[in-house]
């Protein structure tokens, strides 16, 4: 059980030091890298909601990251709540602007981009593997049993001429079982991870994420063409089962996620022999491969 922070200073936790902005913009703010500008704040509704308010307020440049060390009102898919102890994980958000280069269908990529770059980098850094649920779930193995342990949201801005993507991350570095929101729910503490330091595990995903993002630009957002297509496939914790896709307007469709297509929708092999492409909807995980 984490120590009481009745004193509010965040280093009254020794578990949960605060982040250090200056060390992390010195690390990844560079001339020709993705990063610009780089903001710790204590806490927020939701990074996602602020840096949209601030896009539609006026410009913001591309590569513009706000990092918060906790969230009262984080979202998920489906506007579903995310909340945690502050400093007990890592919820940022980030501006993109793939440009007219990129045709608006491939845009689809991008949560699924971020989320293969953030588990290369969470299982590279903390030893602990991750999986990914598609479209956007990330998995750990917590004694034995499937955990999610975090989160991508992706909002679009604009027309595909001038649009702007906002993503938001949200990972559970250090709560302890007492603390999770759902028995679903897991940590990469609990998880076992070698490391729970959040400053090394949140430069790793964060140079990843531009390490990415470089590579799917330089491909015109050709994901098969940069590696990511068979990247994501590859650690895709869905591909092999058998699924229920809950669609909007509360129809679902059953049958085996047997491949992730070119523009990153989960196509399902269906009862009567149809392969369904899916491209938005919640999944939910039935039987795992045989």
């Amino acid at each position: 059980m984490p120590p009481n922070d009745a004193s509010g200073s965040p280093w009254s936790d020794l578990e949960r030091p605060p982040l250090n902005a200056a060390s992390l913009r010195r690390a990844l703010i560079r001339p020709e890298g993705l990063w610009s500008e780089l903001e710790v704040v204590a806490d927020t509704g939701s990074t996602n909601t602020d840096l949209v308010e601030r896009i539609r307020k006026g410009p913001v440049e591309e590569g513009t990251l706000l990092i918060a060390e906790q969230q009262t009102a984080g979202r998920g898919r489906l506007d579903r709540h995310w909340d945690a102890p502050a400093r007990s994980g890592l919820f940022f958000s980030f501006v993109l602007r793939p440009g007219t280069g990129i045709p608006a269908r491939r845009w689809g990529w991008l949560p699924l981009l971020a989320g293969v770059a953030t588990a290369t980098a969470l299982a590279r850094t903390s030893g602990v593997a991750t999986a990914l649920k598609w479209p956007n779930d990330l998995l750990v193995d917590v004694d034995g049993e499937e955990r999610k342990i975090g989160g991508i949201l992706t909002e679009r801005i604009g027309d595909a001429a001038h649009g702007t993507v906002v993503i938001g991350v949200g990972l559970n570095v250090t709560l302890h079982a007492d603390e999770l929101p759902v028995q679903s729910a897991g940590s990469l503490l609990l998880a076992g991870a070698q490391s729970t330091d959040r400053d090394p595990l949140l430069r790793a995903v964060l140079r990843s994420i531009e390490d990415w993002y470089r590579k799917w630009r330089d491909a015109d957002g050709d994901a098969g063409e940069c590696g990511l297509q068979e990247t994501y496939a590859a650690g895709c914790a869905t591909l092999g089962r058998t699924v229920r896709a809950e669609l909007p307007g509360g129809r679902s469709v059953e049958g085996e996620a047997v491949a992730i297509d070119g523009d990153g929708r989960l196509v399902l092999a269906t009862g009567s022999g149809v392969e369904q492409p899916v491209d938005v909807g919640d999944i939910v995980h039935l039987r795992t491969p045989s």
